[in-house]
């Protein structure tokens, strides 16, 4: 069942009138051609046609098998006739005293005056095989990665079964020649992740541009390590920072923090600063903390190299884990702020900020966990805001209380603080899909995972409030609290969901969540089964959703809420619109909302055979089924007018990139985005390798067909001359005569 137009509306509630930083597009019309659409809808461009037919195509079965029966990928970002793109920015470029990072994610622009603006940009991680590949050439200088990778082979050989893969280089003496080339490795690597600041100058003929200012500015992976510029720490968590001695590892510095990585997300707040979400800090530094919230020792998350990524580039620095993980706020516009972790906020795999303001009124500030039965969470200042553009509403995030969503079947939930004195109460694995629940362990520290309600049981007969799983003051298990948030949520009964990946405040106050996939993971857990179905009421949904919630009497400091379900990911003919696994939403300045996808590199364009199955004759999975779907997308839905509520598609991306940090300028003349991670999966592309494919496809109406695709192997992108390294870039869209991209 397809969702329908009145369906959406409803769960807006409002029309949008607002803009906001955080999604993605593509340039050069498909060499597929447009499709025909609805009749009577008017849209402000052509829409690109993608690999799989849509409901608003309009088009009988038998039209659509033969307009989709051949589809051809491009490696490049296709966008609507009348639209380009200029590249602002890409990996290696200079930025002040350092280089314009990897994977570049979220964007926020701050615009200083007519035509000059400031740019904070994130940069994620690295991909390991891109990276690898092109570093020499984009740098002009050789990394060790054969000496290195040798000397982890040998390290993994020599371990027990039972401890991470890698090499525990921290535990090497100083002078190593293996430690110093480890060291030279995770140096660059920690180099391209972070935040930066550049500087953008519009010229006369509205063509955005990067010029000079002494404000442009790098914040690293280890700023603070080798040039003083240590971020600083607010909340109940500094006191465990600022500890010499505890059941765990302590670096020894107090509150100050050496760098922020995995940078994806973000938001901006009405006063003008900019929040970096670090995600997924466990690839780097170790996740799990003592009762006391001190970390586990570097040699739990040695460094090592595989062919998708580096992890524990903290290992060799002796970086703390519960350190990171957490938000960090940066004011581009002063030269002197290198970030701030406000701890209050919370340290889990954060994505996305949704800050909601309202004078008179505690600051809320909403992010979720981009996990596996991650969670979504709720900041409420104790002070009330004044003046919503005064800088001094930063000082609010120093004082408050952190909730988590527990979500009920009905349509209602409630926050749960995260204080000492709130009752233990976890969600029985009955209801996660039959995937265990991981909890904090205690006294030993760590977690671990509950098969049955048996375990459950016991565990709220063992421990009766938050406070009795950490130990210290009461300021003290506040801060372990904060620092274990996920686990410490999962004990408290906060709802499991599915990924939440983007919060965004709408007009009406309320908040828009998109939840990315409903899949599984035998290490992280599952979403509630209660709350997240797909179309025909199955769990493990891989294709994601759509919430808007809104807080009980309009009020951001609300202990309850309503939510609903709107739009759903997956095939049109088995109920969902197209898409799979949306992740960034925006505003326009028309009050219509942007969504992109965020499909895993690996399974964009893999190949679907008849009937569904892979090569070996066995039934393909959900997850491998999104080979289907085609490049990441940029997707458009009107809110008003004939096509609202229905979404229709503005662009695609590069071979194997995620499009991300959708950013308008002032009246939309200027859309801002990062192409992130090119050749992610093949590198670079060789004498413009492609290949032909198979995909099992659908009508809208469930009649199977199948499509040829012509797929590039790897990426040149963004120069798309044979042979040159795909770089992670920030692109400025625009139509060609400069009108409005949203008009």
């Amino acid at each position: 069942m397809t969702l329908n137009r009145r369906h959406f509306l409803l769960f807006l509630g409002a029309t949008a009138t607002t803009a906001a930083c955080g999604i993605r597009p593509s340039q050069q019309t498909s060499t597929s051609g447009s499709s025909t659409f609805s009749p009577g809808v008017k849209l402000a461009f052509q829409p690109v046609k993608g690999p799989m037919p849509l409901a608003v195509n309009a088009l009988a079965s038998d039209r659509q098998m033969t307009e989709f029966s051949q589809y051809e990928v491009v490696d490049d970002l296709v966008l609507p006739e009348g639209f380009t793109y200029d590249v602002i920015a890409s990996w290696g470029d200079k930025v002040g005293d350092s280089r314009f990072g990897y994977n570049n994610d979220y964007l926020a622009l701050i615009e200083t005056s007519p035509n000059e603006a400031l740019m904070s940009v994130n940069f994620e991680y690295v991909s390991a095989v891109p990276w690898q590949q092109s570093y020499e050439q984009v740098m002009g200088k050789a990394l060790p990665f054969r000496e290195v990778d040798q000397a982890v082979r040998a390290a993994i050989k020599a371990i027990k079964d039972d401890q991470v893969p890698g090499l525990n280089a921290y535990a090497l003496p100083d002078g190593n020649p293996i430690k110093e080339q480890v060291k030279t490795i995770c140096r660059e690597g920690l180099i391209d992740q972070g935040v930066g600041v550049i500087a953008l100058r519009r010229s006369p003929d509205e063509k955005w541009r990067r010029s000079q200012s002494a404000a442009e500015r790098r914040i690293t992976g280890i700023s603070g390590l080798e040039d003083g510029r240590y971020l600083k720490t607010t909340g109940p968590a500094v006191a465990i920072f600022q500890k010499t001695k505890g059941q765990g590892y302590v670096d020894k510095l107090g509150d100050k923090i050496i760098g922020t990585f995995q940078n994806c997300a973000g938001g901006i707040t009405p006063w003008g600063t900019v929040f970096s979400a670090e995600e997924n800090v466990q690839v780097q530094v170790p996740e799990p903390v003592y009762a006391d919230g001190t970390s586990f020792d570097p040699i739990n998350r040695p460094f090592n190299i595989t062919d998708e990524e580096l992890t524990g580039m903290g290992n060799v620095f002796g970086l703390a884990g519960n350190k990171y993980g957490w938000m960090v706020e940066l004011d581009p516009t002063n030269p002197n702020d290198y970030g701030t972790k406000h701890t209050w906020l919370g340290r889990y795999r954060h994505e996305a900020v949704g800050v909601r303001v309202v004078a008179g009124k505690p600051l809320a500030f909403y992010s979720g966990c981009d996990r596996r039965g991650g969670h979504l969470y709720k900041f409420v200042s104790k002070a009330a805001v004044t003046d919503p553009k005064d800088k001094a509403n930063s000082k609010l995030l120093s004082d408050g209380m952190l909730y988590v969503a527990q979500f009920q079947a009905d349509g209602t939930g409630r926050w749960i603080p995260l204080a000492p004195t709130t009752a233990i109460a976890p969600t029985p694995p009955t209801f996660l899909s039959g995937v265990m629940l991981p909890l904090p362990q205690r006294p030993e520290g760590g977690v671990f995972k509950a098969d049955d309600d048996a375990q459950i049981e016991a565990f709220q007969k063992k421990y009766k409030t938050l406070g009795a799983l950490y130990v210290g003051s009461e300021s003290e298990k506040q801060g372990a609290i904060l620092i274990d948030a996920h686990f410490a949520a999962n004990a408290a009964g906060a709802t499991c969901t599915a990924r939440p990946e983007d919060t965004k405040i709408a007009p009406d106050g309320s908040l828009f969540v998109t939840f990315t996939s409903g899949g599984i993971s035998k290490e992280d857990g599952s979403p509630d089964s209660r709350i997240f179905k797909g179309p025909d009421g199955s769990t493990a949904y891989e294709y994601g959703w759509i919430m808007r919630l809104a807080e009980d009497g309009d009020a951001p400091e609300a202990k309850t809420f309503n939510w609903k379900m709107a739009a759903t990911g997956g095939e049109p003919a088995n109920g969902g619109q197209g898409f799979a696994n949306p992740d960034n939403l925006a505003f326009d300045a028309q009050g219509n909302l942007w969504m992109v996808t965020d499909m895993s590199s690996d399974k964009l364009n893999q190949e679907v055979l008849a009937n569904r199955r892979e090569k070996n004759g066995v039934p393909i999975t959900s997850s491998s089924l999104r080979g289907i779907y085609g490049n990441n997308a940029i997707w458009y839905i009107p809110m008003a007018g004939e096509g609202s509520g229905q979404p229709y598609l503005f662009g695609t991306g590069p071979m194997d990139c995620e499009t991300t940090g959708l950013c308008f300028s002032s009246g939309d003349r200027t859309l801002f985005l990062s192409v992130q991670h090119p050749g992610e999966v093949n590198g670079t592309r060789k004498n413009m390798a492609a290949e032909m494919r198979q995909f099992a496809m659908q009508t809208t109406d469930g009649k199977e067909f199948m499509q040829t695709r012509k797929v590039p192997i790897g990426s040149n992108w963004p120069s798309k001359q044979a042979n040159d390294p795909p770089k992670p870039s920030v692109v400025a869209i625009h139509r060609s005569n400069n009108q409005s991209v949203t008009a």
